[in-house]
């Protein structure tokens, strides 16, 4: 079933993530910094910084209620490239999960590049698998259905706590490309 997908950030990754909703057979929609929506999808996706996210979520509190939203931040610390912003108990995900009380929240495209969404494949060789951790069932089989058609891999990651990982393995990863160890095309793979 065709879903009506908003999408707050229209850079690399929002905008890649837009495209795979698209091919899809999804309706998607945009907002960014000067855009003020009245009306939102089904399923929203935070494609923005994580410092962002808090403004996001006060702004839309009501609009946002019983909506599947979906975090895709790394709450890296950019200045120093050597912390998470977020307690090691704990993920953006979760935290935003406590703000957005009403909304369930899914974890996903953390570990995945731009690119590797663009292209559909990690170094073009493997299928770009989504990982998806959420406290509701229900929120991750829309999110996968959503994405059928896309050309991409999902799979189930687990509960909302597995998001402590996933930023983890998002941060790890970061590190690397920043650090020319690997390519932006590149990145982590699931073999299925």
């Amino acid at each position: 079933m065709m879903k009506k997908i908003t999408i707050f950030g229209k850079g690399n990754m929002g905008s890649a993530i837009g495209k795979r909703f698209e091919d899809a057979n999804n309706t998607v929609s945009y907002i960014d910094s000067k855009t003020i929506a009245d009306n939102l999808g089904d399923i929203v996706v935070l494609a923005i910084p994580y410092n962002a996210v808090t403004s996001v979520l006060e702004t839309y509190k009501n609009e946002l209620n019983n909506i599947i939203i979906i975090d895709i931040t790394n709450p890296v610390d950019f200045n120093t490239m050597d912390n998470l912003l977020v307690p090691l108990d704990s993920s953006a995900a979760e935290k935003i999960a406590k703000i957005a009380v009403n909304s369930k929240v899914v974890k996903a495209f953390n570990t995945n590049f731009a690119a590797t969404l663009e292209n559909k494949t990690v170094t073009s060789k493997e299928t770009t698998v989504v990982m998806l951790a959420s406290d509701s069932i229900d929120a991750k089989n829309e999110v996968t259905e959503a994405l059928e058609g896309s050309g991409l891999d999902v799979i189930d990651a687990g509960t909302l706590k597995r998001a402590r990982e996933l930023e983890a393995l998002g941060f790890l990863q970061i590190t690397l490309a920043v650090r020319e160890q690997i390519n932006w095309t590149g990145g982590f793979a699931v073999l299925k």
